[in-house]
Parts: C-alpha cells; structure tokens; sequence
C-alpha cells in the first residue's frame, strides 16, 4: 500500500519516499532484476552444452582407438563382364564399322538372406564419462540364384565367371577380431578391400535421420572381398555362408540385401534403442533384449541387381544403438529452460510477502536469491555427472531451498511467512521435477500447473490495494 507525501518534506525527500514506497517501481525494479539473471542463466545453458560436447568428444576417442560404429552392407555377388557395341567411325574417308569393347560390373543380391549377431557389451570410463563398446559374433546365410545377364542383353560367353567375388561390406575393418571364415561347400579365402565399389549411406555415423538421408553423405564403403573360384556358370542356387567376429561401439546397423531379410539381434545390455527406417519385433528387459527385423525387397528402395554403380545400398538401414542409460545431460538442459520460471515465481512470492506484511525487501537481497537459483544449475549439472540426474535433483532442490529458507530468515520476521516462503520453493522444484520426468505429458501438466499458480496468486493478491488507499 502507497502512503501520502508527508507535507513537511522536501521535494526530494519527497521523491524517494515514493521511490521507496512506490509499488510500481518495486515492481520495475524486480522485472529489471529478472532481465539482468537471463544473463547468467544463459551462460549455464551454454556450460551444460559444453560438458555434452565433452562428453561426445570423449565417446569419439574412445571409439578411434577400439572402433567406430558398425555397418554391414552385403553380401553382394559382383562378376565382370565385356559389352559389345557396334559403332560408326571414319577411316581414310570412309564409314566403318567397328566393335568397341568396354568391361562393366554386375551386382547381384541374394534371394534369402538371415542374419544373427549375439553382441557383448563392455562399458568403458575415461574420467567421469562412460562410452560403451561391443563386440558381436554375427552369423550370415545367403542364398544366391543363378547370375542371369539376359536383362542386358550379355551373352554368358562375354561372363568372366572367373573374377566372380563375393563382397561384405563393413564400415571399419579395425573392428574385425578375427578372420573371416566364408564357406560356399568349402571355406573361401578372403582379403581386405577399401572400396567394395558399392555405394552406401553412412547411417551408422550420425545420429539423426536428416543427416543420414542427406545424398552428401554417401560413399563408397570398405569391406571384405572373398574370390567364388568358379569355372563357369552355376548351374543352380548358392548357398554362402559368412562367420564374423567384429567389434565396434554404440551402433550396429544392417543393410537388408536380401529379397528376403531377417536379422536377429541379441544382448545381455538392458538399454538398447532400436533406430534406422525399419523398427524390429522386440522384447527389452532387465536381462537384455532380443529384436527381430524381417524385410522384403518391397520395403527398401533398391533393386536386386544392377550394373557398375547405378545404384546405391541406401534408405532401408536398420540397426540397434545401445545407450548408456545417463541422459543427464539433455535432462539438464531442459530443467534450465524452466530457470526464469523459478526466478519469476521465486520473486513474485517475496513480492506479495512483501507489500502484505509490510516487510522491506532491499534489491540487493532479490539479486542474492536469484544467484543462488542460478548456481542451482551448476549444482544439479556437476552432481549429475556422479550421481546422476535424479540424485542430483534432489541434491541441489535441498540445498538451495534451505540456503533461500535460512536467508529469508534475516528479513522475514515471521516463522510461519519464512515456512510459507519454503514450502512454495519446495512445490516450485517438485513441480518442475514432474514436468521433467512426464515427457509425454509435460506439456498438460505444465499447462495445468501454471494455470493453478496463475489462479492462487490472483487469489492471495485479491485484496491489494494496488493504487494505494484513497479518501
């Protein structure tokens, strides 16, 4: 409530009782207060992003040296083979006709293909961040028909059977533990290639679909290339089987090749997240997980064979990402967004304390509570690191509530306002804290709870006389 000018003060005692006095001003003053700890508070946001970037630095080393997300791409039959084509030339002023010979590359996927990786997970720590790696033993069986070169219009005589290879695609050989055994009747023998000479997407780099699907991000893969040792033709439907043992970290992504596909993965590791553009059937316990992925060649856009690289092994990638079950940072992150929410309802309580029990609240004790709602997110951010983020939540909500409750002591004289002031401190940290963990439902409940605090601080304020009394 306002008071009138005494009539014996100056004109400048005057304006600074009302400076002092004057609701409104209070109230620019809390507002400008309110501006001046965004600064800060952004400053937190860009500290949280910094220990995230950290943190992904860190998984990045770690991966260099033991091996970096898996992609399989294959198997894929590739055969050399001569297109003849008559042309036209000029020859001492006169048109002949000559036969130009060029070598191309057929392409051929397998018409059954099943997959089946049993992967063991290890967790490694470089300071206080954790990177999970693997290792998985992964069995492949393919069954190929017969190459057919009638599509082109290529006689089997213009066929170089002979350099027929069977080529697997693996997106970091480093990963490879041990030889590859290969096996069509008799066990084949296989070399490393850095370019298998198909064309993939790097899926298993990136974490979000939209750079996956950029066409930048193609490129030719490495892998394995073992020889088929044929004669001539076959004669009827191969069957190849591939025995790998390979280790990577994080992701392990699959390329349906087959006309008909299904892989199976399996781990002991509880936290998996299932990514790519096909999800599995799957079941996801304390125990670990199994998931079941079954493709058609309808369900991917690409053809069953084709020639040199008229097209690329991309847009059907599927695959697991086992997560370490620590997403504090991003956790983190969204708690900060609701930072000037808890200084704004934090301020606008010990305003209405204010102007209802008469209590003088000098500007320098607002900016001191604000600070200490600023450093609760450098509390909760390095707790977070050790204990985790709901340890730290809890860790940081306490201290800084009972920090502000005993402060508050100084100035509120009243016990029942100073336990008023800490019960709200306590309900505006829980209700954040439900906000956060309700994903689904943050925005209803965000909705609803402010909704509530709007409708208590119209209740409480109700009889204010916000102009002062008047005769």
């Amino acid at each position: 409530m306002e008071t009138q000018p005494t009539p014996n003060l100056s004109i400048i005692e005057r304006f600074n009782q009302w400076i002092t006095e004057s609701i409104m001003v209070k109230l620019f003053s809390i507002g400008f207060l309110i501006l001046i700890l965004l600064i800060p508070a952004s400053w937190i946001e860009d500290l949280i992003r910094e220990r995230q970037n950290r943190a992904d630095e860190v998984i990045r080393e770690v991966s260099d040296k033991w091996s970096g997300p898996q992609l399989l791409s294959g198997p894929v039959v590739r055969i050399p083979f001569i297109k003849k084509e008559k042309v036209k030339t000029w020859h001492e002023g006169k048109q002949v006709e000559e036969v130009i010979e060029t070598e191309h590359y057929a392409y051929f996927l397998p018409e059954d293909y099943r997959v089946k990786s049993d992967i063991t997970t290890e967790v490694r720590k470089r300071g206080i961040f954790e990177v999970v790696l693997y290792k998985s033993n992964i069995s492949m069986q393919a069954q190929f028909e017969a190459p057919d070169f009638s599509t082109w219009n290529v006689p089997h005589e213009q066929v170089n059977w002979k350099e027929a290879v069977l080529l697997n695609g693996i997106s970091d050989l480093r990963g490879i533990g041990e030889n590859p055994v290969v096996k069509s009747g008799a066990v084949l023998p296989s070399e490393p290639i850095s370019d298998i000479g198909v064309a993939v997407n790097q899926y298993a780099q990136f974490t979000s679909n939209q750079a996956a699907n950029d066409a930048s991000n193609l490129r030719t893969i490495s892998g394995i290339i073992t020889p088929l040792l044929w004669q001539a033709r076959p004669e009827s439907t191969m069957n190849i089987s591939v025995q790998l043992s390979l280790k990577g970290s994080e992701r392990l992504y699959f390329v349906p090749t087959g006309k008909s596909t299904e892989v199976t993965s399996t781990s002991a590791w509880s936290s998996p997240s299932f990514e790519g553009k096909l999800l599995p059937e799957h079941t996801v316990n304390d125990s670990g997980f199994t998931a079941t992925w079954k493709v058609l060649s309808f369900n991917r856009p690409f053809s069953q064979k084709w020639v040199d690289r008229e097209q690329t092994l991309s847009g059907s990638e599927f695959g697991v990402r086992l997560l370490i079950p620590a997403d504090q940072y991003q956790k983190s992150t969204r708690t900060a967004k609701y930072g000037v929410l808890i200084i704004l309802l934090a301020f606008t309580t010990l305003f209405l304390v204010e102007i209802t029990t008469k209590t003088r609240i000098h500007p320098f004790q607002y900016i001191l509570i604000g600070a200490a709602l600023i450093i609760y997110y450098t509390l909760l951010l390095s707790f977070s690191e050790q204990v985790g983020y709901n340890g730290a939540y809890v860790i940081a909500s306490i201290a800084t509530t009972a920090l502000i409750t005993l402060y508050s002591t100084t100035f509120l004289k009243s016990k029942p306002v100073v336990l008023l002031f800490s019960l709200l401190m306590t309900s505006f940290y829980a209700f954040i804290f439900i906000i956060i963990q309700a994903q689904d439902f943050s925005l209803l409940i965000g909705s609803v709870g402010l909704f509530l605090i709007i409708g208590l601080l119209m209740y409480f304020s109700r009889n204010i006389k916000w102009y002062g009394s008047r005769s």
